[in-house]
């Protein structure tokens, strides 16, 4: 048998119509030609949800990290300004005892703060 014959053969089974301005298959290559393109259409949509799949995780799991960081972010902020006011009370309290020209007290403040040095050292 001759292969460009076969090939020729082959060939002409493919295209053994000519319709109006166009090719038309045979019925067999049809055939398999939308098994092949439906299973591979399967497959591609196979892959894509899987990826739709993946992408929904990743969006849930971000949306949890993000809500979590806010909350984290919100008991931050609560605890600065308690923070705050605790320290301007404390800076208040100061600056009464450095407006008073008490030197006595003055003696206590420093010495209390190297008493609580000492013992926190």
């Amino acid at each position: 048998m001759n292969p460009r014959r076969d090939m020729r053969n082959s060939k002409a089974a493919l295209f053994d119509c000519i319709e109006e301005g166009g090719l038309r298959a045979s019925s067999s290559y049809s055939h398999q030609s939308l098994e092949i393109n439906e299973h591979e259409n399967e497959r591609a949509m196979e892959g894509l949800q899987d990826r739709v799949n993946l992408l929904k995780r990743l969006s849930g799991d971000t949306h949890e990290e993000v809500d979590s960081n806010n909350r984290m972010l919100d008991r931050m902020g609560n605890d600065i300004d308690a923070s705050r006011g605790i320290l301007s009370g404390t800076m208040d309290k100061f600056k009464m005892v450095f407006e008073t020209k008490s030197s006595r007290r003055m003696f206590t403040l420093v010495a209390s703060f190297v008493v609580i040095f000492l013992v926190m050292y």
